[in-house]
């Protein structure tokens, strides 16, 4: 076929509009890339809100790539952070992306959304730039140049418009058939949905919604939901839940050996045989030659080496690294910190040994990696193992050299990065630090080196992730990639990479880092700084890396007073480590948990810990969602049972409610008595209708169809925001997440019908009339829309009730007389129940797939009066 997502080309495009310009830095000059021309810019006249740029293409395209050029310097006015919006028409855009440029000379290419959300491309024609804050914050925003890349073919494109245009016109008759269900126009639904043959919701959604909303099975809407959990409809949801952290202190028998307080040292972990290994560090006093094993299974601490120096093993000391090799059970160890007076040319050695776990023996494999190829003698380098091709990576740390040279330069020099192939013990010099000799030489790669960065290894991915770090007094913030079968370096920007600090951990810190390589996760736990001047911000935080969505998490943070010194407390007392650095932390990948050890608290210089925690990370199971739904169905149900059978309500307390709560969780339990004292409330205030809820959404209109007047109306609207946070709250118990699409958007769609209040005496006159044409011949209340005959009410569904539709759902009473509306408070019950239900129905859709339920939008959000 013509055309491919593979044949991206430039894009022409005009200025279309602006939103400012300041002197001869014109909107035209961003078509033009020219680096050393300063006034070949578009600039801002203000940094006031809202700036922008839209541009219009020739024709519609799918835009998959933006370009933005630089000047050949730094400059203050260039973007730190933009989002670029685009769409068929100029007043219906999308977010294509959101970011920001570096402050430097380099262009960057970003890659735009160009699918919709069920995967088809997306054609636009109009693409506009919203700059949002410059790298000087008070400056005007800045675009030196601006090119658009992707597809134009003609045929290729028409294809996809009428593709684009099909969906949106089946969303289209889909909104309506949901206003058209939610209203109860029974008639209009089948016919809209008889005509076009769209389907407002996959069968097994619909017959949720028949069941719960028009039939009120409760029993049977909780089998479905079982039956959808088992099924797996509910799994994605739970995959998009945030972790929950929870430290434990890990606490051996006394009775047993431990190791010593600590810091600089090193952990590694056997995940196969759940084995975490510690090897040396300084206890405040001296550096330390043992060597330690942890069962994990056991919860048990073994000394293994005392003075690992006396078997050929290595002298005492910190900063080193160790990695551990699965396949052949062998410990290797690189690198150590020597204090200045130390520092001799006799001692500045790069040793590299071997530990095989099995035989329980050390091995010397090089006095001096140097001297073979290797690095030289470093500390605060990182180490990571490929098992596979059995080899090891070594990136960074500052080198140590005699302390003569070093106070003749002032300057420090730091290592590039190495590889080791085991089989054939032969170092290779990769990429060189950016101020090594050969660094300019053009065929030669360098990288900028540092200290106390991360440095991961994915195996399925054959890559290594760098990220962090320290090189003098600058603090890196790059996200470096190193591909180990191409050997290609490169810088990856996360999606959600902004000036917003708080949505990437802090530079600065120290950091401790892991990977699971199943889940394609980073994790990264940031602490104390090193540096005594940032020491006043005493904070723990745990962040996530997504490497599928290139997104930043923060899973949690805890801010401790300097006066907050955990380690001078009994441990028990404490719910997490204090903020420390010098610490290490590994992780079991078996079991997912995190192992801390020791660390130096930073207070005073002799004092280390020897603290040792364990950290899981949980996200709500098929359990706790199941738990969840339940609790949701049993309060719909019981409150519906108070209005109208207190006693069975109170049976149904004692069993069916009683049974989901957990009574030994205070905050359940408070729920569950404020569920109890329903039954004690009353139906009316000053004789006006007030709802009976509990933990309930707010209902908007709907609520303020059935509040009461004056001061109890705010009082009603008071309580039932104040129980949709109760139930935000009960669903956080219950560990899982409220869905938070079922907004006041919703309600207001679902009770658009609502009627108003009107005078005691327009009530008196109407009310009778009201009720005999609201009166099925079952004996219950059926409201009516006052234009219809109770005739047409009453019409059947032609599909038997299975289209989603209840012929005789009810509406709030209503009938005009003299501009006035009298309601009847029966039929406003069922009315104000039926509304409650379709807010549950609308939750509980919300935990499955968005491809099997109804649209989470309503026709009311596009109608502004």
């Amino acid at each position: 076929m013509a055309g491919t997502i593979s044949d991206i080309k430039k894009l022409d495009y005009d200025i279309y509009k602006y939103s400012s310009y300041s002197s001869s830095y014109l909107p035209e000059n961003i078509r033009e890339d020219n680096p050393s021309n300063q006034t070949s810019r578009w600039s801002s006249n203000t940094n006031t809100p809202p700036q922008y740029l839209v541009l219009k293409l020739d024709r519609p395209a799918i835009v998959t790539k933006i370009k933005f050029g630089k000047y050949e310097k730094t400059h203050v006015c260039n973007l730190r952070k933009f989002k670029i919006l685009g769409g068929l028409e100029e007043e219906r855009m999308v977010l294509l992306f959101e970011g920001g440029l570096r402050n430097d000379s380099i262009p960057e290419t970003f890659n735009l959304k160009h699918r919709t959300n069920s995967g088809e491309l997306l054609p636009i024609k109009f693409i506009q730039i919203v700059p949002l804050l410059s790298w000087g914050p008070s400056f005007n925003f800045c675009i030196w140049y601006v090119e658009l890349l992707g597809i134009e073919d003609s045929m290729f494109i028409l294809s996809n418009l009428r593709k684009y245009n099909m969906l949106r016109e089946v969303e289209i008759v889909r909104l309506f058939l949901k206003h058209c269900r939610q209203q109860g126009y029974v008639n209009s639904f089948s016919a809209l949905q008889e005509e076009t043959g769209v389907k407002l919701e996959d069968e097994k959604m619909t017959e949720l919604h028949e069941t719960l909303v028009n039939r009120g099975d409760f029993k049977k809407t909780e089998e479905m939901l079982m039956e959808f959990i088992e099924n797996g409809l509910m799994d994605n949801y739970l995959e998009r839940q945030e972790y929950k952290p929870q430290w434990n202190l890990q606490l051996t028998p006394e009775n047993e050996p431990r190791p010593g307080r600590r810091g600089g040292h090193q952990l590694i972990i056997d995940p196969m045989t759940s084995t975490i290994y510690l090897y040396g560090g300084w206890d405040g006093n001296e550096d330390l030659s043992d060597l330690w094993s942890y069962d994990v299974k056991a919860n048990r601490w073994t000394l293994i080496h005392e003075h690992s120096e006396l078997l050929d093993g290595p002298t005492p000391r910190a900063c080193h690294k160790m990695v551990y090799d699965t396949r052949n059970s062998q410990i290797f160890m690189l690198g150590r910190y020597l204090d200045s007076a130390s520092r001799t040319e006799e001692n500045i050695n790069s040793d590299f040994y071997l530990y095989n776990t099995i035989t329980k023996t050390w091995f010397l494999i090089c006095n001096d990696t140097s001297q073979v190829g290797g690095p030289q003698l470093v500390f605060d380098h990182q180490m990571c193992i490929d098992v596979d091709k059995q080899t090891i990576y070594v990136f960074g740390g500052r080198i140590l050299e005699p302390k003569n040279e070093e106070e003749t330069t002032g300057q420090y020099r730091y290592s590039g990065l190495f590889s080791y192939h085991i089989s054939t013990n032969t170092w290779a010099h990769i990429l060189v630090d950016c101020e090594h000799p050969t660094a300019s030489s053009p065929y030669v790669q360098s990288i900028r080196s540092r200290v106390t960065h991360s440095m991961l290894f994915h195996h399925k991915h054959r890559k290594l992730y760098i990220f962090g770090g320290q090189r003098g007094k600058d603090y890196m913030t790059d996200f470096l990639i190193y591909d180990v079968n191409t050997n290609e370096l490169s810088n990856m920007t996360p999606e959600n990479n902004n000036t917003d600090t708080k949505n990437v951990p802090q530079s600065g810190f120290t950091q401790r880092a892991t990977i699971d390589c199943e889940k394609d996760e980073i994790y990264v736990l940031t602490s104390l700084s090193k540096e005594k001047e940032r020491r006043d911000l005493n904070i723990n935080s745990f962040w996530l890396f997504s490497l599928s969505k290139k997104e930043w998490c923060c899973v949690y943070k805890s801010e401790h007073s300097n006066g907050e010194n955990c380690y001078q407390k009994s441990q028990t007392t404490c719910h997490e480590p204090c903020p420390r650095y010098a610490h290490q932390i590994v992780y079991d990948s078996t079991n997912q948990v995190h192992f801390l050890f020791g660390g130096n608290p930073g207070t005073n210089s002799n004092v280390r810990l020897d603290d040792f925690w364990v950290l899981r990370l949980e996200k709500p199971n098929r359990g706790n969602i199941l738990r969840y739904c339940k609790y949701l169905l049993r309060k719909q149900e019981y409150e519906e049972i108070t209005k109208n059978d207190p006693l069975s309500a109170i049976l149904y307390l004692q069993t069916k409610l009683y049974d989901i709560i957990d009574h030994s969780d205070p905050v359940q339990l408070k729920e569950f008595h404020k569920l109890a004292s329903l039954l004690f409330k009353s139906d009316t205030v000053d004789g006006e209708t007030e709802p009976t809820s509990l933990l309930t959404c707010p209902l908007a209109t709907a609520t303020a169809a059935t509040a009461p007047v004056g001061g109890n109306k705010h009082k009603q609207q008071r309580a039932d925001d104040d129980g949709h946070k109760e139930e935000e709250n009960m669903a956080k118990v219950m560990r899982v997440e409220s869905p938070k699409s079922v907004e006041e958007a919703d309600t207001s769609s679902i009770s658009s019908m609502s009627s108003s209040d009107c005078s005691n005496s327009q009530a008196q006159q109407l009310h009778g009339a009201a009720a005999q044409a609201t009166e099925k011949a079952d004996g219950t209340s059926l409201a009516m829309n006052p234009t219809i005959t109770p005739k047409q009410t009453a019409s059947k569904d032609p599909e038997g009730g299975r289209s989603g539709t209840d012929a005789n759902a009810p509406k709030p009473s209503t009938s005009r007389s003299c501009g006035g509306i009298v309601r009847n408070r029966a039929v406003d019950q069922q009315f104000e129940m039926k509304i409650r239900r379709c807010l549950l129905f609308n939750k509980l859709v919300d935990l499955m797939p968005e491809a099997l339920c109804q649209p989470k939008k309503n026709i009311s959000d596009f109608v502004l009066l």
